[in-house]
C-alpha cells in the first residue's frame, strides 16, 4: 500500500489530506512555520509511526512471553538539538514485571521496526510526474 499525499491550491489551506489506503488524516504544517495547528505536522506523524510500532512490538513481545501486563502507553516527543533531532520515547506499562522483564521490554523497543529504520541508512528516491497537455 502506498501512501499518499494531497494538496490543492482551492483549498485555501496550508493542511494536505494523508491516505493509508481507505483511512486518511489531514496533515499541516508546524504553526511557526505558518500552519494552522489544528492538524498533526509531519514530525509528530514520525513520533507517532515510532509509538505506535514500539507498542505494537511490545504487546506482540508480551503476549508471547506471558507478562502481567494489562496496558502499555508509548509517548514520544521531539526536539532539535546542534547534533540534529532527538526523539524520546516513554513506555509507561502497567502490571507487575521482574526487574529482568523490565530490562527485556528496553530491548524489544529498540528492535521495533521504525526504530531500527530511523537508526538504519535510508534512501529517497524522488521523481516528478506531471499530467500531459491536453
Amino acid at each position: 500500500m502506498a501512501t499518499q499525499a494531497s494538496w490543492t491550491q482551492v483549498s485555501g489551506k496550508t493542511a494536505c489530506e494523508v491516505s493509508f489506503g481507505a483511512d486518511a488524516l489531514s496533515v499541516d504544517i508546524d504553526p511557526a512555520a505558518g500552519g494552522s495547528g489544528v492538524h498533526p505536522d509531519p514530525h509528530d506523524l514520525l513520533d507517532g509511526a515510532l509509538a505506535s510500532c514500539t507498542a505494537l512490538t511490545l504487546e506482540l513481545y508480551i503476549k508471547r512471553k506471558g507478562f502481567a501486563v494489562q496496558s502499555i502507553k508509548v509517548s514520544v516527543s521531539h526536539s532539535k538539538s546542534p547534533e540534529g533531532v532527538v526523539l524520546k520515547r516513554l513506555l509507561e506499562v502497567e502490571g507487575t514485571l521482574s526487574e529482568e522483564q523490565k530490562a527485556s521490554l528496553l530491548r524489544i523497543a529498540d528492535m521495533c521496526p521504525i526504530h531500527k529504520t530511523l537508526l538504519g541508512e535510508i534512501s529517497i528516491l524522488t521523481e516528478l510526474s506531471m499530467p500531459l497537455d491536453a
